[in-house]
C-alpha cells in the first residue's frame, strides 16, 4: 500500500470513529511486542528510542514506554517539541509514567553528545522519519541515522527505515539500515526493493479494518 493510500485509509478510519491516538498506541505496542520476541525482558536490554517530531516519533516513544517495565530505556526527541497533538500526548504520558529517560537534541552537535547511548544500546528503535519523507535528510535526523548505523545494536525501524521512500525504495544517501522493520497495516511497495535497508519485514495491525466497502 503506497503512502497516499495509507493516509486515505487513516482518514477514513478517523471519520468512522477510529482514534488516531489509538492507532499510535497500537503501533507502539506492536513494535514493543516485536522487540520482546527477540530480547526477553528478563535480560533488561538497553533500548534507545530515536524519535522525530512527527507521528512516527509518537509511535516510537509509545513503543519505548511499553518496553520500559522490562528494559532500560532512553528516548531522544530530535527537536524542541513534537509537531502533532497525538505525538505530544505520547511524550507527555511517557514523562509522567516514568521508567525511561527523555533527552532532547535539536541539532547535530546535541545528537553527537548523546553518542554513548547509541554505542551502548542493545536495541535502537528508529522513529526518526516516517512515510511522509521528501527530499534530502537534514540534521539532526541525518546525524542520528549515521550514529544508528554505526551502532552494533539491533535496529528496529517503525513503518519504514528512516530516509527510505516508502513507495519507490529510493533514498537520498542517508538511510537507516534496520535488522527488523515493523510496518503498519499493510506492506509498503518500497520495502520489497530494499531488503538491505529493511531487514526482516513484519506487518502488524494498528486496529484498522483490512479494507473499506
Amino acid at each position: 500500500m503506497d503512502a497516499a493510500s495509507m493516509r486515505e485509509e487513516e482518514r477514513k478510519a478517523e471519520e468512522a470513529g477510529y482514534s488516531r491516538l489509538l492507532m499510535m498506541e497500537n503501533a507502539g505496542r506492536a513494535v514493543a511486542d516485536a522487540v520482546l520476541e527477540v530480547y526477553d525482558g528478563a535480560f533488561e536490554p538497553r533500548v534507545l528510542a530515536v524519535c522525530g517530531t512527527g507521528n512516527n516519533g509518537g509511535d516510537c516513544v509509545a513503543a519505548a514506554r511499553h518496553l520500559s517495565p522490562v528494559a532500560r530505556v532512553d528516548a531522544i526527541l530530535l527537536g524542541d517539541e513534537a509537531k502533532t497533538e497525538e505525538a505530544r500526548y505520547q511524550w507527555s504520558v511517557a514523562r509522567k509514567a516514568g521508567g525511561l529517560t527523555v533527552h532532547r537534541a535539536a541539532d547535530a552537535a546535541s545528537v553527537r553528545r548523546l553518542g554513548r547511548l547509541f554505542s551502548s544500546a542493545d536495541v535502537i528503535l528508529d522513529g526518526v522519519l516516517g512515510t511522509g519523507i521528501g527530499g534530502r535528510v537534514r540534521d539532526p535526523a541525518a546525524t542520528a541515522i549515521r550514529l544508528t548505523n554505526d551502532s552494533a545494536a539491533l535496529v528496529v525501524a517503525l513503518d519504514v527505515p528512516s530516509g527510505l521512500d516508502p513507495d519507490t525504495g529510493r533514498d537520498s544517501g542517508v538511510v537507516v539500515r534496520a535488522g527488523i522493520t515493523v510496518t503498519f497495516h499493510a506492506p509498503k511497495p518500497g520495502l520489497a526493493a530494499r531488503r538491505d535497508a529493511c531487514g526482516k519485514v513484519l506487518v502488524r495491525g494498528i486496529g484498522l479494518p483490512r479494507s473499506w466497502t
